[in-house]
Parts: C-alpha cells; sequence; structure tokens
C-alpha cells in the first residue's frame, strides 16, 4: 500500500469529494455563544479529568475567511456493512475483547486533518480521530496535549470534541479536559453511512468540522482552571500524531455499559476511506495539502503508519484488528472465548 503525496496546491477552493462524484462546498459556518464566565469542575464520573461545568465551549469566530473544504456525501458507500462472521461461542460465558489503533508516525504543530469515515456506536465503545502528544501518558514532567473527536457508545448520532492538557510538573495529577457538554448532535446516524470528519490546529483556534460545516471553535485566551495549562489553546505547543482508535470504556456513564454481545455476529468496524492531511502557513494563515492516502493496497504503509498493541480499559488493541482491503482502513472490534 501507499501514502498519495500529492504536490501543495493552497486549499482555498474546492477539494474532490470522496467518491467519484462531484459535491458543492458546504458552507462553514461558526455559532457565536456570549462568554458564560466558564469554570472547572472535577467529573463524577472521572474523577481524574477536570472538565467543564457549563454547556457548549464558547465559540468564537475567526477574523480570518475560512476556506471552504467539501464533505464526502453522506449517501456514498452506504452498502458497506460490516462483515457477518459469528464468532466463537464460549462455554464458560467469558470472553477476550479486541480493539484497534491506527497510530500515525509523522509529526505535526498546526494543520488541518480530514477522514472520510464511517463510525461505530455501540453501547461502552468509543470511535475516534484525534491528535495526540506521543509523551503524553508518561505523566510526570510530560505535559498533556491531546485533540479529539469521538462517537460514542449513547448512540450514533451524538459526538464528542474535546481538548486535553496538562501541566509538567510532577504536582498535578488531573488533566484539563474541556469536552461539549451536552454532546454534539449529528443530525444524523453516524454509523449508517460516510461523513467527513476535521480537526483544525492554529495557533490562535482549534476547530472541529462535520461534513465540512464548523461546530465548535475554541480561540486563544479562552482560560479554563487555574495551572498553566489553562489556556488550553496556547498550551498546545507540542508536535502531535493523527491517530484513529476503536476500543471500549469502563465508564458506563460516559458511553453506557459495555457488555460485547453486539459482537456475537461478527466484528464491529469503523470505516476509513482516506485521510488528508495539510500543513499551516502562520504568515498567509492557509492550509496547503501535503498528502492523502487512499488505503488502496492490502496493508497500511508501514514507514507512515503504526498499530497500537496495549491495553484500552475494555480491551487489548492488536495489530491484526488494523485491516486495509477494498480501498478501507478498517478498525475492528472483536471477541475471543477466554
Amino acid at each position: 500500500m501507499k501514502t498519495k503525496f500529492i504536490l501543495p496546491i493552497i486549499a482555498l477552493g474546492l477539494l474532490a469529494a470522496c467518491n467519484e462524484e462531484s459535491s458543492p462546498a458546504a458552507p462553514v459556518t461558526t455559532q457565536q455563544v456570549p462568554d458564560p464566565n466558564q469554570s472547572v469542575v472535577v467529573d463524577p464520573n472521572n474523577p481524574g479529568t477536570d472538565t467543564l461545568a457549563n454547556q457548549d465551549p464558547i465559540v468564537n469566530p475567526d477574523p480570518i475567511e475560512t476556506p471552504q473544504f467539501v464533505g464526502c456525501k453522506s449517501i456514498a458507500r452506504t452498502n458497506v456493512v460490516n462483515p457477518l462472521e459469528p464468532s466463537e461461542v464460549s462455554p464458560t460465558g467469558e470472553y477476550v475483547y479486541y480493539g484497534a489503533e491506527l497510530a500515525g508516525k509523522d509529526q505535526f504543530k498546526y494543520g488541518r486533518f480530514e477522514a472520510c469515515m464511517k463510525m461505530v456506536s455501540i453501547p461502552g465503545s468509543v470511535s475516534s480521530m484525534f491528535l495526540y502528544y506521543d509523551d503524553s501518558y508518561r505523566n510526570g514532567v510530560y505535559p498533556w496535549n491531546e485533540i479529539d473527536i469521538e462517537v460514542l457508545g449513547k448512540g450514533g448520532t451524538m459526538w464528542q470534541s474535546n481538548i486535553i492538557t496538562r501541566e509538567g510538573d510532577e504536582s498535578i495529577k488531573k488533566n484539563t479536559s474541556s469536552e461539549s457538554k451536552p454532546l454534539h448532535e449529528f443530525g444524523f446516524d453516524a454509523t449508517e453511512g460516510f461523513h467527513l470528519f476535521a480537526m483544525v490546529w492554529t495557533p490562535d483556534y482549534v476547530a472541529w468540522e462535520i461534513d465540512s460545516v464548523e461546530i465548535r471553535r475554541d480561540s486563544i485566551g479562552l482560560s479554563r482552571g487555574t495551572h498553566a495549562d489553562a489556556d488550553q489553546v496556547a498550551f498546545l505547543t507540542e508536535e502531535q500524531s493523527l491517530r484513529f482508535n476503536l476500543w471500549a470504556s469502563k465508564s458506563a456513564a460516559w458511553v453506557d455499559k459495555f457488555t460485547g454481545e453486539e459482537l456475537a455476529n461478527g466484528p464491529q468496524v469503523q470505516w476509513i476511506d482516506y485521510v488528508r492531511v495539510y500543513s499551516y502557513d502562520e504568515a498567509t494563515k492557509g492550509f496547503t495539502q501535503l498528502w492523502q492516502d487512499d488505503f488502496d493496497g492490502d496493508d497500511y504503509d508501514r514507514d507512515h503508519w503504526g498499530a497500537g498493541d496495549w491495553e484500552m480499559e475494555k480491551v487489548e488493541l492488536s495489530r491484526s484488528n488494523v485491516v486495509v482491503e477494498d480501498g478501507y482502513c478498517k478498525l475492528l472490534m472483536t471477541r475471543e472465548p477466554e
């Protein structure tokens, strides 16, 4: 499988849709919300993480005109279904559960990141696309930098945007989280068709888009908490890798209770049609496409991507659950008798 590298094109016009048919550009919109004097509280469902006390985070318009990007058509590839491969029945009723992570090896400082995907939502699941500073998990003197899009097990019509930060100070044990509350509503079921998910990261703001419509924007200067990472946008100073994963959480309050029964008839699949990455020019405030990966081989590019093999709460991440075939990268959630 090869990664397609594109000659730099300033992305200020229309881009090709994820299928062969053309699609009109969707307008980029912003929502203006008065400053609710946000405060930080401890999430009772995850006491190790600080989270916003108000509802949706403040959304500020960008003074620079934002380019319009074309979303992949939601009607495309709706015939793609999860493979029916009944899993082996455990005589004891006990199973081992496996998830998947596609982990990018490239490191980025700012940019635009797009993926045309069909997501997963079963009780307990997290189906995601995110940016991540690779040393965040080490804690201690290492800061935490992360930007998330997560479709949760509470239903495929809802999703969560989030920034996670933490100062690199051994005395600070809790991350600062700005989870969208309440969850964003898609207006459709993201498990039934393909949609364009995008995260935009610049020195001045972080934004989240669905089908080229901006849903949330956090601008520099927005303060959460009292630590050095209170201004989360300003604190996103580390290079980050682009990642996708499918796993199950222990927090029933967050994603509903995971039972794994939905895996009896075969794997659950997060389908990735393509990934596009753009660099950001701080002088012009423009985006230039760096590369596009169409997953057109029989494996992911090992120089470009890796696969997770560690524990994620209710599942073990398995390298074999990252599958490339038929022009898709498929992240599988599976079970095996214990």
